[in-house]
């Protein structure tokens, strides 16, 4: 049951009141969606909640998740509820006539039902996904990393401003971020679980970027799962913060350099999903019809969750969740929404 992984902060009492936490979700929101967007030159765009079933654009996760599906008569189709927009955005680029150096950013509300609820999960996503266009010799671990850096200035800047709304805040951000890959986290650590590596690091650390995540590691096991047509393995990873409330390592974002032609056919064939490669968007790219590009999602709630000082995801969005893990939160001083 999910409530068994719930995390339960010793003598938990929420700084902010219910009016005030819908307040401070407004303040970073509103905050750093500016920073981010000054920081990568990003446009606002509106995105889909649902497509095709048969364009290949919806994300397929780590391969295993159902997602939404439904038959709209009216227009004879099947559709799909996102699980996220890492496809979409590429062809949006192309399709918006976006030129190097430029890119979009968009409010992504997905469902995602096989999600195991705890205190940073839930079956309703939103976050901020946002694609950039970047020119072939851009495709290297310096840019991805300069990239992660902006990201980070603007988490940063964001807390500052809601420390600035809200000074019972307290916030002890990292200045920096570290860089490692998840083969040298195996080495430091390989007798640990992936979850209990960027636990080390990242306490140790304060703010991390794993990098280079979705393929087999030396121990024939991934450190995490990625579909295999939008990220490049070797140029991607996932930014993580300690967050001392719940004791553990934090993901905010999942990002990275998108697939080339060639690093697109060398996936689908690790993962044994050449198949794709008829679909619409993996033809187009396949034929060198997409530009290059650079993405990723930033969680909504999840950064929300962390300024504003939150023990559960809840207390910053409304969804659904177990009544048991509903009745143990409120006895906890854990009101969800």
């Amino acid at each position: 049951m999910a409530i068994s992984k719930l995390i339960i902060p010793k003598g938990y009492k929420s700084k902010l009141d219910l009016r005030e936490t819908q307040q401070g979700i407004k303040v970073v929101k509103d905050n750093f969606q500016q920073f981010l967007a000054v920081a990568l030159n990003l446009e606002r765009v509106s995105a889909p909640l649902i497509v095709t079933r048969d364009t290949g654009l919806n994300d397929d996760l780590n391969g295993v998740e159902r997602p939404v599906s439904f038959d709209v008569p009216d227009a004879g189709k099947d559709l799909q509820i996102v699980h996220s927009l890492a496809k979409w955005k590429r062809y949006a680029l192309k399709q918006y006539g976006f030129t190097v150096g430029k890119g979009i950013y968009t409010d992504m509300n997905a469902i995602r039902r096989d999600e195991e609820l705890d205190n940073l999960h839930s079956v309703y996503v939103d976050q901020w996904d946002w694609e950039k266009v970047i020119r072939l010799e851009d495709r290297n671990v310096d840019f991805l990393k300069a990239t992660v850096r902006d990201i980070y200035t603007a988490i940063r800047q964001a807390a500052k401003m809601a420390c600035w709304r809200f000074p019972q805040l307290s916030l002890d951000l990292a200045n920096d971020i570290f860089f490692i890959t998840s083969q040298e986290l195996l080495d430091m650590y390989p007798g640990k679980t992936p979850k209990e590596r960027e636990n080390e690091i990242c306490k140790k650390h304060g703010a991390v970027f794993v990098m280079q995540i979705g393929g087999k590691l030396s121990d024939g096991k991934k450190h995490d799962g990625r579909a295999p047509d939008y990220d490049d393995w070797d140029l991607n990873g996932d930014i993580i913060v300690w967050n001392d409330l719940l004791g553990q390592a934090f993901e905010i974002s999942s990002m990275g350099i998108r697939v080339s032609p060639e690093s697109l056919k060398r996936q689908l064939k690790e993962a044994g999903c050449e198949e794709r490669a008829s679909l619409p968007f993996h033809k187009a790219l396949l034929a060198g019809e997409l530009p290059y590009t650079i993405g990723g999602g930033i969680g909504q709630s999840r950064l929300c969750m962390l300024l504003l000082n939150k023990a559960h995801i809840g207390e910053v969005q409304s969804a659904v969740w177990a009544d048991d893990m509903i009745e143990l939160c409120r006895k906890n001083n854990i009101f969800l929404l």
